[in-house]
Formats: structure tokens, C-alpha cells, sequence
């Protein structure tokens, strides 16, 4: 009998009904020689601190370094206090049986560092030695998944992928149950857990810096001066070269310009005039983030919720593998491009751009398999979306629309820049498209544009004279950065807090950022969940608690971005293969160095008593 297992309930029936099997038993369905059983998620993790010896919480105890992990069923809370999950234990049971069974074993969890962990704790926990083949697919549809059984690999395979996962896996419970029992239990305040983090804190630490920042900033005056040309009846707008610290520096400057009112007819001399046309190439496939950091901006989803939508069409087949970092494809998934654009030419918002792109010869600016890692981009599969949510069909339309975009022509357009002088030197600049290319799918205004003076730009010459029909003086402040939003947010923890506005740049420090694609949602919804942020409109802003635990920690390691950073390379390393035990000896030797910092630090926490904080007892 071969047992196939899947990540959960849902996904074992999809690939159950591929095979024709339809006979439902408790935890499993079988038919055609198949079983098919389920994980729901984690069943499995790492043991609590007591499964070494460490009860209770006490500075003797720490660091506390387990010199080998256990594996634990997940805990749930009852009246009667924690426990193991009872519904995991029978599915746990169901599966030692059907393993015993079973002359092979075919692993369909998620095709991810993730999917991977996974399997192998429940394998090694019910300490099985049968080998296993590896399904590994990035599309749920019938044909994907009859090619991915045709294609079964050793398990042997994904051993360094499993390795990777259990490094995270274990460096993120040395460090978040070392470093928060210290702060705790140095803080001082009686019963407070005060949760820290190997990801979870310098996130907490790029939102609170920011939002100090923000806070505190003193914003300056200054002054600039702004003139309207006249050319043969279309008037544009042009603002001095220069910003003025003080008001008498403007004013001298606005009453040396020459407008029509002053009776000089022709009082602008225009300078110099540059014209440079412009190639802008289409955006690249989205992957995870950059789809959540869209459908942000777009709907204001958060990147929780994109995520849940995500997978949701990816199990009913729409789209391909969501959790992928990657935002490129191989020529072989290429190949099968204009069959998935021909697919979208009945779409109600991109049928015409479908239709237009099937006899143009399309751009590969998104097509290189040595960027793709275990998935490709996200793409639509080719099935046909029915009955969806207003919601899931905004996600569809999201992947859909940057598919025809990142396959469509350059937009090609016009920069231009004119300097006039009278008196001082002004500049006006303007953008004129000529051919729209992939930004005609969503016809959206470009955001470096949205801000301009001038939406288009009159012809002139330099050396000619222009009658200046209006002239001011402008007084503004100097701004903030913004606070972080959802989508800024995912944005700056793909580089660890570096402002990277070129996305291929972006892309290629993906390694070194905080988190992976798959786990950032979940990142923000902990730190919500801690009460250390809250969700201010579109803003993601710390609460006083948030900001006390920020303050204690803001000069140590763990709060540090491009540090953390540089485990999650470690990360991508050993899934190539490096040392496992040189990472192990670094994370330790990291959690005995972040424990000391914090225990001497804890005691400067200062909460105000009436902020809530989360108690060992509700824990």
C-alpha cells in the first residue's frame, strides 16, 4: 500500500480525487491502491523549556541550551490547564498505523522549507525508517499533479532542505525562550511575559524606531518661489531652483521676477530645455511579498489576509505555489506563457491587453531559471475562476494583471525638464507617454507622478522669451519619513531595513532580509498579537509596551536588523549544503551573549501599570 501524506485535510482530497479514490475512512481515504492522509499544519514541536528540566522560571536556568531537542504534540488549553492536542494524538496514531502498512511512503506536504518540517517531525517522532519519495509540485491542478507523481524524487533529496528548517526551527526557540524569560524576569514585574524574538524584535524595532522618529521630528520652514510661463495660451507652472531658509531671502527673489502685472510682457527667458526619452521595463512577477505589499496598497489587506486568499485560490487551483521568494520563471514554464495569457483574454478588465499580447512577442525581463529557487513566481494556472469572493477575485485579478504586465512591451515616454530664468532660475519638468506598454493593463498614474506640476508640457525653445502671467511665494515644511504601513513594512524587511527602491536590487539582498515571504505575515500578526502594535488606519503603530520593550532592547543584538539578517542567509546556506553544527554553535553562542545583555538590561524596563501585559498564566 502506498501512503501518501498531505499537509492538510483539504489538499489530501484534491490529490485523492486526481487517483479516482473516494473511500472516506477516520483520518484517512483510500482507493486505487492509495492512502491518503493529513497533517493539520504542525502537529508536531519543539519541547518546552520543563521536557529538559528547566521548571519553572528562574535566572539559574538560564541560557538555557537543550543539548539535544525533543519533539512535543502541540498544546492545547483546557480548564484543566495545557495539554496535548487530542485531536492531533488520533491523527498521530492514524498515521503510525498507516505508516506500519505501508510499502511506500510519498511526502505531499507543501513543497517548502516549511511542508518539509512538517513531514519530518512527524516521520522522526513516530521514529520511522521507511524511506519516502518527495511530490514536489508548484500547481494543484489535476495535469501538475499527475506530472508531479510521475516525477516523484528520492527523499534523500530535500535533506538539506529539512535541515535548513530545523536550524530555524531551533534557533528561534533558543532565542525567544532565552531572551524572553530574561527581560521578564529582570524586568521585575511580577507574572510578565515579555515576548522577544529572533525576527519578531527587530521588526518591533524598524516600527518603533520609525514611529519615534516620525514623532519627534521637528519639521522646518523654508520658503521657494513659483512662476506660471505663458506659451501661446498653455500656461505651466515652474518653482524656483533654489529653497529659501527665510521669507525676506523668497521675497527678494519673487519681486525680481518679471510678470505681465509688473508690465514686462516677456519676463521669462527660457534657459535650457531637455527632452530624454525613456524605456521604464514592465515590473517582475510577484512573489508573496511584493503580491501582500499590492494588495496593501490597493484594498488595504493585510498581509495575513493576502496570504489566507492566496493559498485559498492556490488549493482550488487558480494559482500557483504562494509562499515562493521568487520572482522569476524558467524557459520550460515560459514555454506555457501564451497558452495562460490566451486563457485571460475573456477576463472583463484584462481581456483586451490578453488579446493584444497573444501576437506580440513577449518580454522576458521575469525569465531566469538561475533566480528561481524551490518556486516560481505566482502565476495564474489557465483553470477558470468561478462564483469567487469580491476578495479572492481582487487577489486573482492582482496575479492576473501583473502577469500580463510583466510579459507586456516597455512603457515608452518623454522626461522633460525646462529651466527658466527671471531674475533666478525656476524648473518645471513634466512626463509625456508615448506608448503606455505594460502600463496600459491597470492604467494606473505612475507614483513618482503624482506629485508633478505639470501633468503635460508645452513645446518650447530655448532662447525664447514667455510672458509670466502669475508669480508666488510658497511657504511649506519639511516632512517625516512616513510611519510604516503593512506594505512599506514588507518592503523594508526584505532588506533589513535598507531603502531599496529598485526591485531587482531589492530581490537580490532577499537572503539577507528579515523573514522569509511565508513568515512575515505571521510576524506582524504576533507582534499584534502581544499588544506591542496596533493598527492605526493603514499605520502600524507601537503601543506603550511595544515601546518600553523597545527601549531596553534597542542598543542589543537582538534588536538588530541587518544581524538577524544575516542568520536567514545562513538559513538559504545550509539549504545548499553548509554546516549545520557551525550554525548551531553560532546561534548558541548568539543566546548566551543576547541572555546576559538582557538580564543586565531588564531592570530599566519602565511600563506604565494601567498597559496590559500578558501574564505566565495566560500564556
Amino acid at each position: 500500500m502506498k501512503v501518501i501524506i498531505a499537509e492538510k485535510p483539504s489538499v489530501a482530497r484534491e490529490i485523492a480525487k486526481v487517483f479516482g479514490a473516494n473511500t472516506k475512512k477516520d483520518g484517512y481515504i483510500e482507493g486505487k491502491g492509495f492512502t491518503f492522509t493529513w497533517a493539520f499544519g504542525h502537529l508536531l514541536q519543539l519541547a518546552a523549556p520543563q521536557e529538559y528540566g528547566y521548571y519553572g522560571w528562574s535566572v539559574q536556568h538560564l541560557p538555557m541550551l537543550p543539548p539535544k531537542f525533543k519533539l512535543s504534540i502541540r498544546k492545547v488549553k483546557t480548564k484543566d490547564g495545557v495539554v496535548d492536542d487530542p485531536s492531533v494524538k488520533k491523527q498521530l496514531d492514524t498515521i503510525q498505523k498507516l505508516f506500519d502498512e505501508a510499502t511506500e511512503i510519498i511526502v505531499a506536504t507543501d513543497a517548502g522549507r516549511e511542508g518539509e518540517l512538517i513531514f519530518r517531525y512527524i516521520y522522526y517522532y513516530l521514529k520511522c525508517k521507511k524511506p519516502f519519495k518527495r511530490l514536489w509540485i508548484s500547481s494543484q491542478t489535476d495535469e501538475a499533479i499527475k506530472e508531479g507523481f510521475r516525477n516523484l524524487k528520492p527523499g534523500s533529496d530535500y535533506d538539506t532542505l529539512f535541515n535548513s528548517a530545523h536550524c530555524r526551527s531551533q534557533s528561534d526557540w533558543l532565542v525567544g525562550m532565552n531572551a524572553t524569560q530574561a527581560l521578564s524576569l529582570s524586568s521585575g514585574i511580577r507574572g510578565a511575559v515579555l515576548s522577544l524574538g529572533r525576527v519578531q524584535t527587530p521588526t518591533l524595532a524598524m516600527i518603533c524606531s520609525r514611529y519615534l522618529e516620525n514623532k519627534n521630528f521637528v519639521p522646518e520652514t523654508f520658503y521657494q518661489v513659483s512662476i506660471h510661463p505663458d506659451k501661446d495660451g498653455q500656461v505651466f507652472k515652474a518653482i524656483s531652483s533654489e529653497n529659501y531658509k527665510t521669507k525676506e531671502e523668497a521675497q527678494a527673489v519673487l519681486d525680481q521676477v518679471q510678470d505681465v502685472e509688473g508690465g514686462f510682457p516677456q519676463g521669462g527667458h527660457i534657459l535650457q530645455v531637455e527632452a530624454k526619452p525613456r524605456k521604464e521595463p514592465p515590473p517582475l512577477l510577484h512573489d508573496l511579498s511584493s503580491l501582500q505589499q499590492e494588495a496593501n496598497k490597493r484594498k488595504g489587506f493585510t498581509a495575513d489576509q493576502t496570504l489566507t486568499i492566496l493559498q485559498n485560490l492556490y488549493e482550488n487551483k487558480l494559482v500557483t505555489y504562494p509562499r515562493t521568494g521568487s520572482r522569476y520563471i524558467g524557459d520550460d514554464v515560459f514555454a506555457g506563457v501564451p497558452a495562460l495569457i490566451e486563457k485571460l483574454e475573456q477576463h472583463p478588465l484584462f481581456g483586451k491587453q490578453a488579446i493584444a499580447l497573444g501576437s506580440a512577442t513577449l518580454n522576458k525581463r521575469s525569465v531566469n531559471a538561475k533566480k528561481v529557487t524551490d518556486h516560481h513566481a505566482v502565476l495564474t494556472t489557465g483553470e477558470n475562476p468561478h462564483q469567487l469572493s469580491p476578495d479572492q477575485q481582487a487577489v486573482y485579478d492582482m496575479v492576473a494583471g501583473r502577469m500580463l504586465e510583466a510579459f507586456h512591451q516597455d512603457c515608452i515616454k518623454e522626461v522633460t525638464k525646462i529651466v527658466v530664468q527671471s531674475g533666478a532660475k525656476f524648473n518645471a519638468s513634466g512626463t509625456v507617454i508615448h506608448t503606455a506598454g505594460w502600463r496600459s493593463v491597470f492604467n494606473d498614474k505612475e507614483d513618482d507622478k503624482k506629485d508633478e506640476e505639470n501633468a503635460t508640457l508645452p513645446k518650447v525653445t530655448q532662447g525664447e522669451n514667455l510672458p509670466i502671467t502669475a508669480k508666488a511665494l510658497l511657504e511649506k515644511q519639511t516632512k517625516p519619513r512616513p510611519l510604516y504601513n503593512e506594505a512599506t513594512l514588507l518592503k523594508a524587511l526584505e532588506t533589513a531595513g535598507k531603502e531599496i527602491d529598485d526591485e531587482e536590487l531589492r530581490y537580490a539582498m532577499k537572503d539577507s532580509g528579515l523573514g522569509t515571504p511565508a513568515t512575515r505575515a505571521a510576524i506582524i500578526e504576533t507582534l499584534l498579537k502581544r499588544n506591542y502594535i496596533i493598527r492605526e488606519k493603514k499605520n502600524l503603530v507601537p503601543t506603550t509596551t511595544g515601546i518600553a520593550v523597545y527601549e531596553v532592547v534597542k542598543n542589543q543584538q537582538i534588536a538588530q536588523a541587518e544581524l538577524t539578517g544575516t542568520w536567514e542567509k545562513r538559513l538559504e546556506e545550509i539549504r545548499s549544503g553548509a554546516s549545520v553544527t557551525d550554525f548551531q554553535n553560532e546561534i548558541k553562542t548568539y543566546t548566551r551573549a543576547i541572555t546576559s545583555e538582557l538580564l543586565a538590561q531588564g531592570k530599566s524596563l519602565k511600563i506604565p501599570t494601567a498597559q496590559t501585559i500578558e501574564t505566565k498564566a495566560t500564556a
